[in-house]
């Protein structure tokens, strides 16, 4: 082979393997922390390895769930707050999973950018550590692309990957029947969804995200990157306690979209939105924008990020379950014959 009389580099192509060498140094304590029974290996290998039988499982069965994290990533990138959009990349994927009655196991993320900047990388990488950390799932994996031409300076996209377990036989929902209790748990905002039009409803309020946030302290843009409840933890303590016929992550779609998932033909939700109170960025939103209580029920979580159909006689220990782990939680309604969600009382 005869050498290049330009002497180019891969590094003045722009991708400079060095600093994602140094990213992978930085973020493995990160990962270390997440470490549980099943781990077989660390990062760096071409492919990670987990054992089921080690992790306790007999007969599993496998679920599979992966996401993004939307344009909140936008408002992150833009304010430079990009700590915890690394737990909402988790809680997006780990929160679906235990819809199903799986326990999340391992986490595996994509990090794309057009130049890699190493600690915004892994600022975001320990976003995701922590969230695994949060919801007893490790983080076994991942990839960093950096991508010349693709991403404009400063741009970065995430996806995150992660499997659970659950024996055989125990899937979610399974059970819902009519005069099920509907118990709903709080948001710690607006999580996940809806950023387009979050984005626009800032754009018509003609505030900056370095603005003081008109329902609370700091800024607005900070105030609206509050990260992602994790439930995971607390609804698998109330699945194996008993009673739990199906569970819904309210993200994008709301209330209205999400409950019918898991519902069986021929019964829908009755719901009394009186229940709880709206919080107060809801509020701010909703009154920014003029919109219209049922477009909010459809896009927004509106203060209940996960609900829960349980059977009636356990409603009040599950409930108290639930308050006893720390969850805001709220009688919402009951499961009914019909079809979709019906609403009673005022959204407030």
């Amino acid at each position: 082979m005869s050498d290049g009389k330009n002497g180019l580099t891969y590094a003045e192509a722009g991708v400079d393997i060095d600093a994602g060498n140094a990213l992978v140094e930085r973020i493995k304590p990160a990962a270390k922390r997440t470490n549980r029974s099943g781990v077989m290996s660390g990062l760096g290998g071409f492919g990670a390895l987990f054992d089921l039988k080690d992790a306790g499982y007999n007969d599993p069965i496998l679920v599979g769930a992966t996401d993004g994290v939307g344009t909140k990533l936008r408002i992150a990138i833009d304010t430079g707050h990009v700590d915890g959009v690394g737990i909402d990349l988790v809680a997006m994927c780990v929160n679906d999973l235990v819809c199903q009655g799986a326990e999340p196991l391992f986490f595996l993320d994509y990090f794309a950018t057009g130049k890699l900047d190493t600690d915004t990388a892994a600022r975001v990488v320990e976003g995701i550590a922590g969230g695994c950390v949060l919801s007893g799932c490790a983080l076994i994996g991942g990839e960093t692309a950096e991508m010349p031409g693709m991403y404009p300076a400063g741009d970065f996209d995430l996806a995150g990957f992660s499997v659970g377990a659950m024996e055989r036989g125990t899937a979610l929902p399974a059970g819902v029947k009519e005069g099920d209790v509907l118990l709903g748990l709080g948001s710690d905002g607006v999580h996940s969804n809806g950023y387009s039009l979050v984005r626009k409803l800032v754009e018509v309020s003609g505030l900056g995200w370095d603005a003081d946030c008109p329902w609370g302290e700091g800024s607005l843009g900070a105030a609206l990157l509050t990260p992602t409840r994790l439930y995971v933890k607390q609804c698998l303590a109330a699945i194996r306690a008993g009673g739990v016929h199906a569970l819904a992550h309210i993200t994008g779609g709301g209330l209205t979209e999400n409950l019918p998932r898991v519902l069986p033909e021929g019964l829908g939700a009755e719901i009394d939105l009186s229940a709880w109170s709206l919080p107060p960025v809801f509020k701010w939103m909703q009154e920014t924008g003029g919109i219209e209580t049922a477009e909010m029920l459809k896009t927004f979580n509106c203060g209940m990020g996960m609900v829960l159909a349980v059977d009636a006689e356990q409603a009040d220990a599950l409930e108290t379950l639930l308050s006893d782990a720390g969850e805001n939680v709220a009688r919402l309604g009951r499961v009914v014959p019909g079809e979709g969600v019906s609403y009673s009382g005022t959204l407030a």
